[in-house]
């Protein structure tokens, strides 16, 4: 299932309800759950409304969170595939070398991304935080 919403400026809520509106054309039967960081146009009522509308849940990550953020993860790999020492002639080279990496994530990629993009999270028993 390929959904790919792609935005060569910058993401507003906009582009987050052109997402919410590819999803639910998907035609799911199942619930969708869609985890965000706490950007403000993630947050904003037009989001919010569109996402109620579609029967789809957002929910968002405690804040100043990144390693709990999956996707961070993903660009911190995609980063050191294609950006990293790597020089591109022009915007379409380097545009293509990062959707060369993403479509090959369940492929090529497959084996590193699975112990990068794990759920399992160290947890602490008895910390202590201040207030």
């Amino acid at each position: 299932m390929h959904c790919p919403v792609t935005n060569e400026t910058y993401i507003n809520a906009q582009s987050v309800c052109e997402l919410l509106q590819k999803l639910a054309a998907l035609g799911l039967s199942i619930p969708i759950t869609l985890v965000l960081d706490n950007a403000r146009y993630q947050k904003c009522a037009v989001v919010m409304e569109l996402a109620q509308s579609l029967n789809i849940e957002l929910l968002y990550l405690t804040a100043y969170s990144p390693n709990l953020n999956l996707i961070e993860r993903l660009w911190k790999f995609v980063k050191k595939q294609c950006l990293y020492s790597i020089y591109y002639a022009d915007f379409n080279a380097f545009k293509e070398a990062i959707t060369s990496c993403l479509e090959q994530c369940h492929t090529t990629y497959k084996r590193d991304l699975d112990s990068l993009l794990t759920l399992r999270f160290q947890s602490f028993k008895k910390v202590k935080t201040i207030p």
